[in-house]
Parts: structure tokens; sequence; C-alpha cells
């Protein structure tokens, strides 16, 4: 086996394990030494590859956005229906990524709910890709409507994005019960279909 081949085989070994223990206590318990322990890997080894805890941190933040990416990428790139059946399309798309990637959900939603205060501004540029293509597939799917005459959809996708600062707020709330990726999901969704449709079934007509 080439040197390169084996470093990269080595680094990643270090990145599988260190997400499976994030994930599971997330980043202020989570141990490089009990990172070190599971995968029968030596510190030093460990640290020849990666600076600190927080590098190796946010290594794994960007392998779970970036696959989570790229796989709503492959998932949306054919769909061109109506706003309605596009959203379920995209949230279902969502659902099956995370129930067939626990470990991903779980780094997922502490990024989103319950950064590390220090590395909030370094999530935040991982996440720019997947915040931007969200922001695609909404303003693609808004395309299949009418809004109304002084409603932009630039607006539109603003007004969400106040929704979910307020949603990820009241999750922090919450967080000493543990998040909830699927009650987070739910409430994105359900949010999302409030400020589309609104809250009224029918106007009255007036007497």
């Amino acid at each position: 086996m080439k040197r390169d081949e084996k470093n990269l085989l080595s680094r990643q070994k270090i990145i599988d394990y260190a997400m499976q223990e994030f994930s599971r206590q997330g980043y202020g318990l989570s141990s490089v030494n009990t990172i070190c322990s599971n995968g029968d890997i030596s510190k030093g080894i460990l640290y020849h590859y990666f600076k600190d805890k927080d590098e190796l941190y946010l290594m794994c933040m960007k392998e779970c956005f970036d696959t989570i990416t790229i796989y709503l990428q492959e998932k949306m790139a054919d769909k061109n229906t109506g706003l309605k059946e596009g959203l379920q399309s995209y949230f279902d798309a969502r659902g099956t990524f995370f129930k067939e990637n626990p470990v991903y959900g779980r780094l997922f939603c502490e990024a989103v709910i319950t950064p590390p205060s220090h590395l909030t501004k370094a999530i935040a540029e991982i996440k720019y890709e997947f915040d931007q293509f969200n922001i695609s597939i909404l303003t693609k799917l808004l395309e299949h409507v009418s809004l109304r005459k002084e409603i932009t959809v630039k607006e539109v996708v603003e007004e969400f994005r106040l929704y979910q600062d307020f949603i990820n707020a009241k999750h922090q709330m919450n967080a000493a019960q543990g998040a909830d990726l699927s009650e987070w999901e739910e409430t994105c969704s359900r949010s999302l279909s409030i400020l589309l449709y609104g809250v009224i079934e029918s106007e009255e007509k007036e007497e």
C-alpha cells in the first residue's frame, strides 16, 4: 500500500471513530482519549493529523454537511413538481437520510440547535453550502406559484430564515432534555407550511 493511501486510511479511521464519539456524547462530553481507545489509535497519530479536538470536531461536521448536501442534491436533481409536492419530497429525503445515517443526524442536530459557542462561526461556514442549497430549493419551488404582488420570493426566503432562527432558539431552550432532531424537522416543515399557506382555513364572507 502506498504511503498516501495509508495516510488517507489512517486519517479517515480517526474521523470515523471521532464521529461516533461526538454523535454519542456531543462536543462537550466527548473525549479524545475515548476516540483513541475505541479506535485503537495512538494520541501521537491523532495529533499528527489534527491539531486538537476542535479541528477534529469541525472536520466531522464538514463530512456530515458535505454528505447530506450531496445526497439532497442528487435526490432533488430531477424534481420538477409543484410547491406542496416539492416540499414534501424535500423533507421526505431529509428524513430518509437521517434514518439511514443516525450518526450524521445527531451531529447535524447539535450543529443547528446547540453548537459549541466558540465554534459557531466555523460551523456556520461549514454549513454555508447546505444553507444555500436550501435557499435554492425554496426559491425554485416558489417559481411554481403566484405570490401576492407586494411580496417577493427573496422576502419569503428571508422570512423563513427568520422562522428558522426562532425555531433553533426554541429548541436550544429545551436542550437540557436532549435535542430531538425529528421534532426539529417537523417544526421546520410545519412552520414553512404556515408561512406559505397561512393559518385560516377559508375566509368567511361578510354578511
